[in-house]
């Protein structure tokens, strides 16, 4: 998000945000529809955690090698949007977020199974993924234009974010699996 907003225009993040915000929508009805399944599987915490480890420590030395090349000067229209519903689907932590959040949910009767019940709360939880982004790309372009960031040290950052939640994702179970 802050790498669109910084190396494209507010117009490009708008694109992917409303594209992401559309993701999120599709993608926590279907999970809050199978939340009481998903909460059922024993294993499914572990293997999305690999899952999540893979992703962060790929995308860690993506960003990493590609840190010092310049940002394309030209960038197609769909591409934002395109990027955006791709990251709405993969984000590594909507499954056990709507695992946990939509089954305590659920259980507790906060939210009602059915399908305009589910419709309303997707809607709200689109619109806050909205607001949020949006949000978020305003404080990188106001960053950006207060301190003159560069977009190598733009990338080394995210980098070393990346690697240090697969570190977090890391040690949490190893340290799970020796208390045992």
């Amino acid at each position: 998000m802050v790498q669109i907003t910084i190396n494209r225009s507010f117009k490009q993040a708008l694109q992917f945000i409303i594209a992401f915000a559309i993701a999120e929508f599709i993608f926590t009805f279907a999970i809050m529809h199978g939340a009481q399944w998903l909460s059922e599987q024993l294993h499914l915490n572990f293997i999305i955690d690999m899952v999540m480890i893979t992703l962060f420590l790929t995308l860690g030395t993506i960003t990493w090698l590609n840190r010092n090349k310049p940002p394309k000067a030209k960038y197609s229209a769909k591409e934002s949007i395109r990027y955006g519903l791709l990251l709405g689907f993969i984000n590594p932590m909507q499954i056990p977020f709507w695992m946990v959040a939509g089954t305590y949910l659920i259980q507790h009767e906060w939210i009602v199974v059915g399908n305009l019940a589910l419709v309303i709360f997707s809607i709200g939880s689109a619109g806050g993924a909205f607001l949020c982004l949006f949000l978020y790309a305003r404080f990188a372009r106001y960053i950006q234009n207060k301190f003159e960031i560069s977009t190598r040290n733009l990338n080394t950052g995210i980098a070393i974010l990346f690697f240090c939640f697969a570190g977090y994702q890391i040690i949490r179970h190893l340290v799970e699996f020796f208390s045992r």
